[in-house]
């Protein structure tokens, strides 16, 4: 599926009902500092009207095309091979990019490397279920060749998340009119086929191994300080 099928959708009324959703949802879901750094894959052209640039001044977005807000930073690269430094990101942004990305795993394995520890990851994708988005995708065939194989589900993108070490906070989906948030506890599995798209907040969970000293080490101490302790004894017996 080529990735300009998405703006296509955001000018019919269903997506532009969804586009108003998801703006929403991102003012209220962007909750780091402004001095913390925010990367986001893939470029809208409306980022000014979730969050402000001037003020996150360490806000970026990466578009292979140059894509997105004029007054944020920009980088040009491929998502699956993100040049910025392991562990400094605090907050990486996924507005539609993981449906239209072939390499989308290697984008998740770099996603995960980028990110601090603790650090969160917001991915929002369309509803593969939902039948207005599969009439659109049938009706621009031209900007949606082979769409079956790169729609992903919610599901699948939870269990990457998980092979990856994150921890899902919540997820989201997005029908006309209101938002459905569901703590991952409570997920109940396949989606609705009335919402459009849906959300994924996760955050990225790094565990230190702590080394376990061998028993048999611990006994051997314990029986040489016994031995130690008779052998004084007895030399003071003899005494």
């Amino acid at each position: 599926m080529k990735r300009k099928f998405l703006f296509s959708f955001f000018e019919t009324p269903q997506g532009k009902l969804l586009l108003q959703q998801e703006k929403k949802y991102l003012i209220h879901s962007i909750s780091v500092g402004c001095k913390q750094t925010i990367l986001q894959l893939g470029g809208l052209g409306w980022e000014k009207d979730f969050i402000d640039c001037t003020l996150y001044k360490n806000y970026s977005i990466l578009d292979a095309k140059g894509k997105g807000c004029e007054e944020a930073q920009k980088i040009r690269a491929n998502s699956f091979r993100l040049p910025i430094q392991s562990e400094s990101v605090d907050l990486v942004l996924v507005p539609h990019l993981i449906e239209f990305d072939v390499n989308r795993f290697q984008t998740m394995r770099e996603i995960e490397r980028i990110l601090k520890p603790g650090g969160d990851v917001i991915i929002i994708s369309l509803n593969p279920w939902n039948i207005w988005v599969r009439l659109q995708s049938i009706w621009n065939k031209k900007m949606s060749d082979s769409w079956r194989s790169y729609l992903v589900s919610r599901s699948r993108i939870a269990d990457w998340l998980k092979l990856l070490n994150f921890e899902i906070k919540i997820t989201s989906e997005f029908s006309i009119d209101t938002i459905v948030n569901t703590p991952e506890r409570f997920n109940m599995g396949r989606m609705t086929f009335f919402s459009m798209a849906y959300a994924v907040k996760a955050v990225k969970r790094q565990y230190t191994l702590i080394p376990l000293t061998p028993v048999k080490a611990e006994s051997s101490r314990l029986v040489s300080a016994i031995a130690g302790l008779k052998s004084t004894t007895h030399r003071n017996n003899e005494k």
